[in-house]
């Protein structure tokens, strides 16, 4: 019997019932911070959280965002996926990739983006072997004083 479902986490409950398995990607944050981050998001950046569910427990949850640049059109940027440390390597990540991939086709955008730290070396492989991304660029961040 199948038990995976993909559900969208719009009310405070949802968002702060995914904080134990995004904690696990985005460690800086603690539950506050991570609520109101989400939040305002939301609200201002049309990011969407979906969590997929295995069995009544959430195993993996990703953010996204749709989005219009000159440089990629119409696409979606992957802000955040992870799928919980004791559950990786049974397919939660593809599958929820997936999902953003059939959402961005749905709603019309032409392609999926997203950036992965220099060290997350199991993940690049994941978004190259598997999902069959291309590594298109480098991302650079200042820090503002």
């Amino acid at each position: 019997m199948n038990t995976l479902t993909i559900k969208e986490l719009q009310s405070q409950n949802e968002i702060v019932e995914a904080f134990p398995v995004m904690k696990q990607l985005r460690t800086h944050l603690d539950e506050e911070t991570y609520l109101e981050l989400v939040l305002e998001a939301k609200e201002k950046d049309r990011y969407k959280m979906f969590a997929l569910v295995d069995e009544g427990e959430i195993v993996a949850v990703t953010g996204f965002k749709p989005m219009v640049t000159l440089y990629y059109g119409r696409f979606v940027w992957v802000c955040d996926l992870v799928t919980d440390t004791n559950k990786r390597s049974r397919g939660y990540g593809e599958k929820l990739l997936t999902y953003v991939h059939e959402w961005a086709k749905e709603n019309n955008y032409k392609s999926v983006a997203l950036s992965s730290g220099l060290k997350r070396t199991d993940a690049h492989r994941f978004y190259e072997n598997r999902m069959d991304y291309d590594k298109v660029s480098y991302v650079f961040k200042a820090n503002l004083k």
